[in-house]
């Protein structure tokens, strides 16, 4: 399926309501804006409805407790990119296409952008590979708009060492955290017109601020 059809696709089935999926190497504190967007659209009278992946759902969330646990580093890529994509084949199912369908606005913390980069550019599993997966896992759906929050990677590891925040993924040495970082600054090359990126070095503040006009201007569009 060429990007033409997957777009035709993607349009026939969200009908309704408007997907946005923030994006970011560790660090970047897109759950926290994740939460600034979410409270501030239910201000302004949306329907909100704020989730993440891995989780999402009791399934998802079970998966996400065995991704993520720091015991288990023996898991083999090909698991590991199989896993993120049950959790997400959930997720779409029980509620993000449940919530679009009812003309909500879903911010999902993360979606297949994060696959792509992590276990793409990050673990070397071919890329062509993973779409394929990713477009199994969620039928071509695509958010309407992905925020991509950039930041050295120096910086987000240290911010996370400063909440004492570890997971699995943050165990990996530097070199695998630049390469995701790449990794997602190709994907917001090849994909401007829904990829968005915001200089997550900013403040928290006006971060926030560039987030809200970026998704105000979408939304009006």
């Amino acid at each position: 399926m060429d990007s033409s059809e997957t777009s035709k696709l993607m349009t026939a089935k969200l009908k309704k309501g408007f997907f946005i999926s923030l994006e970011g190497i560790e660090g970047t504190g897109k759950t926290t804006q994740a939460r600034l967007l979410s409270e501030r659209l239910i201000e302004e009278g949306y329907e909100v409805i704020l989730t993440q992946e891995p989780g999402g759902t009791v399934i998802g969330n079970r998966i996400r407790e065995i991704l993520l646990h720091v015991d288990h580093r023996e898991m083999s890529y090909m698991a590991e990119l199989l896993l993120y994509n049950a959790a997400r084949a959930q997720h779409l199912s029980e509620k993000i296409l449940p919530a679009l369908n009812q003309g909500k606005v879903v911010i999902t913390d993360r979606f297949t952008d994060s696959t792509v980069a992590y276990q793409g550019y990050g673990r070397g599993i071919d890329i062509q590979l993973i779409m394929s997966i990713n477009d199994i896992a969620t039928e071509g759906i695509k958010p309407h708009l992905t925020i991509l929050f950039d930041l050295d990677v120096e910086t987000g590891l240290q911010r996370n060492k400063g909440i004492n925040k570890v997971d699995r993924l943050e165990l990996e040495d530097i070199e695998f955290h630049k390469k995701v970082r790449e990794g997602y600054l190709k994907i917001a090359e090849a994909e401007t017109g829904r990829i968005k990126i915001v200089d997550a070095s900013l403040s928290f503040e006006i971060v926030a601020q560039k987030v809200w006009e970026i998704v105000r201007w979408r939304l009006e569009k």
